[in-house]
């Protein structure tokens, strides 16, 4: 006797298998299947363009950061750039300016030396006038003075 009746238990049976199982499992599976097309795939499709628009604004947020520094770099490097011609053009007019200060100097020292030899020269002029002008009156002053000193008039 092979086919022999499964041994039958006094207690209730824990897990009773008949076709509202399978109806129960079909029932989950057609569940599982609408929230997976009309849940999870929308929730993971936000979900990763979320993150990927996150990444973009942070690589594009990078990329602004290292333009910006270039930037900063390039600007710094032109304002030095004109730093140093605004310095050069400051040490160019000083040069000009301590030239023509010389030149300034120079000319009126030149003014000065002619001025004055000139009015040497004017009082050379008028000393001579005035000694050729007081030479008689000196001559006959003499005359008069040895007159009397000798007591006597002189021819």
């Amino acid at each position: 006797m092979v086919l022999a009746s499964a041994p039958q238990s006094a207690e209730p049976e824990l897990l009773d298998l008949d076709g509202t199982a399978f109806i129960a499992l079909g029932i989950f599976l057609v569940t599982l299947l609408v929230l997976w097309q009309f849940l999870w795939k929308p929730y993971l499709r936000v979900r990763d363009e979320r993150v990927a628009r996150t990444e973009g604004a942070r690589a594009q947020a990078g990329e602004l950061d290292q333009l910006a520094a270039a930037r900063i770099v390039k600007v710094e490097a032109a304002l030095a750039e004109a730093r140093r011609q605004g310095q050069a053009e400051v040490a160019s007019l000083r040069r000009d300016a301590q030239a023509k200060e010389q030149q300034v100097l120079a000319e009126a020292q030149e003014a000065a030396r002619r001025m004055l030899a000139e009015a040497r020269g004017q009082l050379d002029a008028t000393l001579a006038r005035e000694k050729a002008a007081l030479e008689p009156e000196s001559q006959r002053l003499a005359q008069l003075m040895a007159e009397k000193a000798l007591g006597r008039r002189l021819a």
